[in-house]
Parts: C-alpha cells; structure tokens; sequence
C-alpha cells in the first residue's frame, strides 16, 4: 500500500528523524536538536518542528524515502519558535507555517487536517503547543512541553521554563491523553509502558 493510499483511511505520522539533547557535567547544552515528524491526514501532509538548519540534507533524505519533496509539504506546525525547531522552516517553500504566536496563530482544539489538532501546552514557553494526530494510536508531538522521556519518568519540567506550573500541567495533559509521545528531544515513547520506539510505525 502506498503512503497516500494509507493517509486516506487515518491519519498516520512518521518519525523524519529523533530529537536528541547533550549536555556537559554541569548540565550546560552543548548540542539541541528537535524531533521532526510528518503527519499524513488525507490529503495534507504536515510536518510538525523542522529541525536545526544544518539538518536539511538528513531531513531532505527521510521524505525521499517516503517518496516526498520538502515542496509537496501542505502545513509547517512549529511547537514554539525557538530555532532548533523552525531551523528548517525555509526547506518547505509551499507551505503555511503556522505556531501558537502571531495574528493567525493556533489554538487550543484547533484542527489542522482531519484527526490532526492542537494542544495548548505552555510552560516552556508561554505560546508553546502540541500537535495531536489521532492515529491507530493517539501521537503527541509535544515539542519542549515534554522535551525528554525522562522528564516523564522522573515528573521534572523542562529544565528550561518560563513557569513551572503551567510547564506541569502542560505534561499531565499530554501524557494523560497521549498513547505515544513525540518528545522535543528525545525518542519517541510509548506512555503507559514506558518504553522507547525507534519509529511510530
């Protein structure tokens, strides 16, 4: 079955690449990189965070192999505008990009495509958002509202926070409601098992 063949029936979301996050002894980031992930929902396809500007070629080589180029891309959804995020941004020259921040901005229930709609999620930012898809399994691209598994596993904010309150709410929601977790800058994780995946397929 082909990709377009099996975005008609659900929504279906693919793990372009995994975020991932280093830190050195003091916990100072040395190196950020956001999750990027593509969300097939009939006829849109989505790609939700874009990743550091360096990243193109990797990104560029992911689509291909599902038989897409960055201009069959309908709708950009940046989580929050910081640029390990919306790095790539300029790779998707035909589509909306569209955030929880300016005139046209996104908000809470707001659907995107059929199945696909949005969380407000502040904390990390006060303008953050997720991105729900309603898959076989219910996926939350949830940006830096839940940047890594073990801020789950251990029920700590993200480090980086404008308020912590809300930053915890904002992760109860998402794992209250999420089957599988896209997480800013980690691997994708199944909730309830507490486990890793390597895709979302």
């Amino acid at each position: 079955m082909s990709v377009e063949m099996m975005a008609s029936i659900l929504p279906r979301a693919f793990l372009l690449k995994p975020g991932h996050l280093e830190r050195d002894e003091e916990g100072n980031i040395l190196d950020a990189r956001s999750s990027v992930t593509l969300i097939l929902a009939q006829s849109k396809k989505i790609v939700v965070d874009t990743g550091l500007d360096d990243e193109a070629e990797l990104i560029n080589e992911r689509l291909a192999e599902l038989g897409l180029v960055p201009e069959d891309v309908d709708i950009v959804v940046n989580t929050h505008d910081h640029p390990d995020h919306c790095g790539n941004n300029r790779l998707f020259t035909r589509a909306r990009v569209l955030s929880g921040k300016g005139e046209a901005r996104l908000k809470e229930g707001d659907s995107i495509a059929p199945g696909v709609w949005i969380m407000e999620t502040p904390g990390h930012t006060l303008k953050s958002i997720s991105v729900v898809c309603e898959s076989s399994k219910r996926i939350v691209m949830a940006g830096d509202a839940l940047p890594l598994m073990g801020n789950y596993l251990k029920w700590v904010p993200p480090r980086l926070h404008v308020d912590r309150d809300l930053a915890m709410k904002s992760m109860a929601r998402i794992v209250e409601i999420a089957d599988l977790v896209v997480p800013g800058h980690d691997s994708p994780f199944l909730v309830r098992e507490r486990t890793r995946l390597t895709d979302l397929n």
